[in-house]
């Protein structure tokens, strides 16, 4: 009685006193529960301790689960047993509430992530939604589709690089639908040439085959040079330049070498620069030496061609001058496509000589310009000098 009464026992706790096989006492304070005065409970208890030894046990009665201390006393006229036990369910209560939260949360926290990482990975994987839907509907007479771009991240760099492929093939491919179209229009001329007079020649009669003959030499000729101009041009735009450092006034005098054995004009150097360009010396001399032939072409045979390059600021001149009767006002730039000819009525010719030459020159970074009046026309192109800084690299045509 003195112990039972002298121990208070703690939260979710309560203590029992056992005399002679009864629950004689219980605490008199205020406890969350009662320990069950079970017949059972106490008579497990009495035989746990008949030892003499204090045992620790878990019991479950009068629906409680308890974990309890079990001590013998002994009593002159008597023998007891102390039990303090702990309601376990009430003990773990707040751990149990707690890990109840917890799992709540985290399950919360799992859908959030989830549902945020299936939002975010739509929005990073629109883009390539997008490009799949593109690429779906370009075709070869529908090539105007392109992936709308936002924002700027990687992606949005991604899909402007692949609308500028885009680009590029779409205009590989309209170069090269225009190229067949010149190609058809170009050979159906000597080939209905030399149809019309195949069929009307006279078997019988040897000047008519001999004129026949020549007729159909010289529209073969064309058509080869032709097919030769086509290859330059397709060249150009696909062979890798193979730049090297080459002095201005060096290549000018190359060049004129070059061009006074071409059919036996008046050439004249002009002027030479005198600063360093990175080129391919070998395409370069080829577009310098073709707007020589086109001058010849269509200046007078009496009159001089003058060649010559010049420094500026920042770039090189290299251009060629001629006293013909100029380009008609507003085809300066025209005559610089494919099949465009100023004069197509008086001179022979496929007109792609401007078109390689500005093919070439657009590859070494550079452009072509023209100056034209009725007393002649100045072509020339202008290339960037070489950096002193920077070193030269290889580059491949566009």
């Amino acid at each position: 009685e003195s112990v039972v009464a002298r121990v208070v026992p703690d939260q979710h706790a309560s203590t029992l006193g056992i005399l002679d096989g009864r629950a004689a006492f219980i605490p008199s304070v205020a406890v969350s529960f009662d320990i069950p005065a079970d017949p059972g409970f106490v008579d497990r208890v009495i035989a746990e301790v008949a030892d003499g030894t204090v045992r620790l046990g878990t019991a479950t009665t009068d629906g409680l689960e308890l974990r309890y201390i079990a001590a013998p006393i002994a009593i002159d006229d008597g023998r007891g047993v102390f039990v303090i036990a702990v309601d376990l369910r009430a003990e773990l209560s707040q751990f149990t509430s707690a890990f109840s939260t917890y799992a709540l949360v985290a399950a919360a926290v799992l859908v959030i992530i989830g549902l945020v990482g299936w939002l975010v990975a739509g929005r990073l994987l629109a883009p390539l939604r997008r490009l799949r839907f593109a690429a779906e509907e370009i075709t070869g007479s529908a090539r105007a589709t392109r992936i709308p771009v936002t924002g700027h991240d990687d992606l949005s760099q991604l899909t402007e690089t692949i609308n500028g492929m885009l680009d590029r093939l779409d205009l590989a491919l309209t170069g090269q639908r225009r190229l067949l179209d010149d190609v058809r229009h170009e050979l159906k001329t000597p080939i209905t040439i030399v149809r019309g007079h195949l069929e009307l020649l006279d078997p019988t009669d040897p000047d008519d085959i001999r004129a026949t003959r020549l007729i159909a030499i010289d529209e073969l000729d064309r058509m080869s040079g032709l097919i030769d101009e086509i290859e330059v041009l397709a060249e150009s735009r696909m062979v890798p330049l193979r730049r090297e450092s080459v002095h201005s006034g060096e290549l000018t005098s190359e060049v004129f070498a070059k061009a006074r054995g071409m059919r036996g004009r008046d050439l004249r150097l002009a002027t030479s620069a005198t600063s360093v360009v990175s080129v391919d010396r070998k395409k370069i001399a080829q577009a310098w030496l073709q707007l020589v032939d086109n001058a010849i072409k269509y200046a007078p045979a009496d009159t001089p061609i003058l060649i010559g390059s010049v420094d500026h600021e920042r770039s090189v001149e290299f251009w060629v001058q001629d006293a013909g009767s100029g380009v008609p006002a507003g085809l300066e730039d025209r005559v610089q496509e494919r099949s465009v000819r100023a004069h197509a009525g008086d001179i022979a010719g496929s007109g792609l000589g401007l078109s390689i030459v500005r093919s070439i020159v657009a590859a070494h970074g550079g452009r072509v310009g023209m100056a034209s009046s009725p007393t002649g026309t100045r072509i020339g192109f202008i290339l960037p000098m070489e950096s002193a800084d920077k070193p030269v690299r290889q580059q491949v045509m566009a």
